[in-house]
């Protein structure tokens, strides 16, 4: 075969000898070398001519293959390699998945209470999230999709951090409280602010991919985002654009069966985001996304790829979103819930990484029960302080906007709150309520002359 493609590369028909037609069962990359050294070339592009009529819909023979390394019962698949990790990482990695769940139980019944406007789970996407994040340099730039906490907390960001954040307090020292909850940035631990509009990191990616590799610095860029957001145009502009000004940029495709209600199957026709990677020139692998080890090894092997190309590669995690989209959703009135209950039981990123741990010896029922526990009493401590704790001054919310002198737009929206607030302020309970949470309480604008 690959005496084949050297006479393949030599271009015009002279240089070639024709070859038997291969039976219609061969595989249609060795159709196409078979073409290319009877029919020669396209001049100056190297594409090989056929006589043959023929559509395709696929850059690989069958559906892409999913990479796994531990199966259900988190026993090491036959033929896997099992990644180099000790017991501190692994034990790492299973209470990190644990840390989540306890996070969102709290968050998501808070939300319920009235204590916060919004919250997202990362229900079921555990494994996709803090796998991902161990594979990441702690200085790679992560531009997050809204169920990327688990990279922060990977990194070091504090409990009190999320409460702060979430609640809106005078601790949320990156977007001080005037961003919805979940949406997190961090520059300490280079994670850039999350924006609602779907899909808007994507394109971004590319340019702080690229900046970095304009930079000679020895980070990528990572771009998290759902398979609702790559039916986005940004998505595909993202991609050309890491693919036609190459830059190191990790696209990390989080495949959780849903955008909001509509399910994968209604989103596309081929073969899910993986399939698209090729398209764009661009090294693609698919993983199971319920699988830790795997994921862990997938992004490590992308990164590298990333870094010493200086390209951009697409990883697809195939999970399953267990939780509701957001607090705004209820998932029942699209899915059943015997549906969820299965895929609960089913490939559990936490008992498959569980039972692999026991099977090490490195963790035991007593510590199972021990660190349930304990994270259950860290979020509620944390949260309880956070709640106790003022927002920052109302003023606050007309800063960072312009440099330089103030605006008149932004002198009149202040003089109208002013006034509003003097009529009202004191009196309305709502209002006289919600100013009390306040640094100040609002008196720069109720005892404004």
């Amino acid at each position: 075969m690959a005496s084949l493609r050297a006479i393949a590369r030599r271009g015009g028909r002279r240089a070639l000898t024709a070859i038997p037609a291969p039976p219609a069962f061969v595989p249609l990359q060795a159709r196409r070398l078979h073409d290319q050294v009877n029919h020669g070339t396209l001049p100056h592009t190297g594409l090989p001519l056929t006589p043959k009529l023929e559509f395709f819909n696929s850059v690989a023979s069958g559906p892409i293959p999913t990479f796994r390394v531990l199966d259900g019962e988190g026993r090491v698949l036959e033929g896997a390699e099992e990644p180099e990790i000790d017991r501190e990482l692994a034990r790492r990695l299973y209470e990190n998945m644990n840390l989540l769940p306890a996070l969102d139980n709290l968050l998501y019944n808070v939300q319920r209470q009235g204590k916060i406007s919004f919250y997202m789970t990362s229900y079921g996407e555990e494994a996709s999230i803090i796998g991902s994040a161990a594979a990441l340099d702690n200085a790679d730039e992560v531009l997050g999709q809204y169920r990327e906490m688990g990279v922060l907390l990977w990194r070091g960001y504090t409990l009190d951090s999320v409460m702060a954040q979430c609640l809106g307090n005078q601790e949320d020292i990156a977007t001080k409280g005037r961003q919805m909850p979940v949406h997190f940035g961090s520059p300490t631990h280079h994670f850039m602010t999350i924006s609602s509009p779907l899909a808007t990191q994507i394109p971004q990616a590319a340019g702080v991919g690229y900046a970095l590799r304009r930079m000679r610095k020895p980070q990528i860029a990572v771009c998290y985002f759902g398979e609702g957001a790559a039916s986005e145009g940004d998505f595909h502009a993202g991609l050309l654009l890491a693919s036609t000004v190459p830059s190191p940029t990790l696209y990390f495709a989080r495949n959780n069966g849903f955008a909001i209600s509509t399910p994968a199957a209604e989103q596309y026709h081929g073969d899910g985001i993986a399939s698209r990677g090729p398209g764009y020139g661009i090294d693609t692998i698919r993983v199971d996304g319920n699988d830790v080890l795997a994921v862990y090894v997938a992004v490590k092997e992308a990164r590298r790829r990333c870094l010493e190309q200086g390209r951009a590669v697409l990883v697809e995690a195939m999970t399953y979103r267990v939780g509701h989209h957001s607090t705004s959703d209820d998932s029942f009135a699209y899915r059943s819930r015997a549906e969820v209950e299965d895929r609960k039981k089913i490939d559990n990123p936490h008992i498959r990484l569980r039972l692999y741990l026991q099977s090490k010896g490195w963790w035991t029922a007593e510590e199972e029960e021990e660190l349930k526990s304990r994270l259950k009493k860290e979020v509620l401590t944390a949260f309880k302080r956070a709640e106790k704790l003022k927002r920052f001054p109302l003023e606050t919310m007309f800063g960072d906007i312009y440099a330089g002198e103030e605006p008149w737009n932004i002198k009149e929206q202040k003089e109208e709150l002013a006034r509003l607030l003097k009529k009202y302020g004191n009196t309305w309970e709502p209002w006289k309520n919600e100013l009390q949470k306040f640094e100040n309480n609002g008196k720069e604008f109720t005892e404004k002359s």
